[in-house]
């Protein structure tokens, strides 16, 4: 339902100029699909939408990355292929090593990246903490980071 609902609102975006997010709500309705405000900014989050200014001097909602993969997640995987060391879990704290002087560029990429329960991160010189909401997300993360590499 998720996957169908966002494929529905490239397609309208791809259509109309859609300015906002009361708008788009009322072209998913009328397509059938009904949608929360809040399930609808999680959708606009999650597809990367970004507004762009019109020839008409408005502005509409544009899709922002390619193939659905942000610059922000392809930076990641860069930053984490090429610096991280090695990572470990304690409960909700998930600790990264990294190579001298890039744990900041680590904790900048992943704080760009509006990770869902991640509470905040502290970065050093060559070590990143990573506060999450709770042991569980700190180990579903982890995973993530295992896939990255």
């Amino acid at each position: 339902m998720k996957s169908a609902r966002q494929e529905k609102i490239l397609e309208i975006i791809e259509k109309f100029d859609i300015e906002t997010q009361n708008q788009l709500m009322s072209a998913l309705q009328d397509e059938g699909i009904q949608s929360t405000q809040a399930t609808l900014s999680r959708d606009i989050r999650d597809l990367h939408l970004v507004k762009e200014l019109t020839p008409a001097g408005t502005y509409r909602y544009a899709a922002g990355g390619k193939d659905g993969v942000s610059d922000y997640e392809l930076r990641l995987k860069k930053i984490f292929r090429e610096s991280v060391v090695s990572y470990a879990v304690a409960q909700n704290i998930i600790v990264i090593k990294t190579l001298p002087g890039l744990a900041d560029a680590a904790c900048s990429a992943i704080d760009s990246m509006h990770i869902r329960n991640l509470v905040g991160s502290l970065a050093g010189d060559d070590t990143a903490f990573l506060a999450m909401r709770d042991n569980q997300s700190a180990e579903h993360f982890c995973k993530e980071i295992e896939s990255m590499l």
